[in-house]
């Protein structure tokens, strides 16, 4: 017989970041992340991560909300179902909540490293076997001070940690982004690839002269320059300049990502498990992407390990990744919650080995990082 979901805890985990990272947005200087634990009746473990950037300042689910989500509505969907029946538990969930993409990637995760534990095999497999073992990641140069990003880049290049770099703009006038943006791809040269983040900032006037000035410094991406409802923005900017554009807030999930390629979006697409609802979910948004000429890029909220390992055994699957990944979120954190933090080497990072999703849990770090009910 097979065993059934026992318990399901969903924790609140707060680690500071190693500076403060500024969005158009906000500015973090800790990260929460909340961390599920489910059990079956066999005694195995599956952990599961939702995280999100800064709070509802970023999106419509908090950490503390995603919790709330998972231990009252949740749990009563889950709790005495059989674990192996991953698709079933998620049209239960799908038909008892809407929306709550992060608290059901949460749980996604969660099954997938349960079931990848019972098989003796990493999820990865689940998802129909990596094609790569190890995967590109980018740094995020994030704190507006070009020397000091500048001289942070360098570093990061020297030690082959990371050769491709994304800035966070918009918060301030936009010709003072662009010359902060062109300074610093001047200074790197082409030994590395610059790319930004507008994280919505623009309307769709200031993304044209924006997009035209950092064309001309030889920026190769812009991520989201415009609001997320504004598909006809980003299809016009996507077919006015050569520099590509990657959305990102605009797309959750698969049915976003067709409804955008049919207007004449090309480009490529930030998939995440957290905002897709899962890996699974995420790769089918993928298919979509292939099937309509878009390119690839594992994008990230700034997960802990849990959570970028699971993004990171979905990316592993893919055959091609266009534009890398962005899943740096750990060496963001000061600290770590499990037993063996990933090992970032070569401009990438490696793939977890192991059954599930490859990681445990250090007890102590929990308990120190775990947020104290007031």
């Amino acid at each position: 017989m097979s065993a059934k979901i026992q318990s399901i805890e969903a924790i609140l985990v707060d680690i500071p970041t190693i500076r403060p990272h500024k969005l158009s947005m906000t500015t973090m200087g800790v990260q929460t992340m909340v961390i599920v634990r489910m059990k079956d009746s066999d005694g195995l473990e599956g952990l599961g991560e939702a995280t999100t950037i800064g709070g509802l300042a970023y999106g419509p689910e908090s950490p503390e909300s995603v919790k709330l989500t998972i231990d009252t509505y949740f749990k009563p969907q889950l709790i005495g179902h059989p674990v192996t029946e991953i698709n079933t538990l998620r049209v239960r969930l799908n038909c008892a909540a809407r929306g709550n993409n992060l608290a059901k990637s949460a749980i996604e995760t969660a099954l997938l490293d349960l079931q990848g534990k019972r098989l003796g095999c990493p999820v990865s497999d689940l998802l129909g076997g990596a094609v790569h073992r190890h995967i590109p990641v980018l740094w995020t140069l994030a704190s507006g001070d070009t020397d000091r990003d500048v001289k942070e880049a360098l570093g990061l290049i020297e030690t082959r940690r990371h050769r491709d770099f994304k800035l966070k703009i918009g918060s301030r006038p936009l010709m003072e982004d662009v010359r902060h943006v062109a300074a610093i791809k001047n200074a790197l040269g082409e030994s590395a690839s610059v790319r930004v983040d507008v994280n919505q900032a623009w309307d769709e006037s200031m993304a044209a002269k924006g997009m035209a000035e950092l064309q001309a410094a030889g920026v190769d991406l812009v991520e989201q320059p415009t609001p997320m409802k504004d598909y006809a923005a980003l299809v016009r900017l996507s077919q006015k300049f050569h520099l590509p554009i990657l959305a990102d807030e605009a797309v959750a999930d698969a049915t976003d990502l067709y409804n955008l390629a049919a207007t004449g979006f090309s480009g490529a697409v930030a998939l995440k498990i957290a905002k897709a609802g899962g890996p699974v979910q995420a790769l089918k948004q993928a298919a979509v992407a292939q099937a309509a000429g878009i390119g690839l890029y594992g994008g990230t909220l700034l997960e802990g390990t849990i959570g970028t390992v699971a993004s990171l055994h979905a990316w592993s699957t893919l055959e091609t990744l266009h534009w890398g990944t962005e899943m740096f979120g750990p060496l963001l954190m000061k600290d770590d919650i499990v037993v063996k933090p990933l090992d970032f080497h070569d401009n990438g990072v490696g793939l977890p080995l192991g059954p599930g999703l490859g990681v445990e849990i250090d007890e102590d770090k929990l308990t120190h990082y775990r947020r104290k009910d007031k």
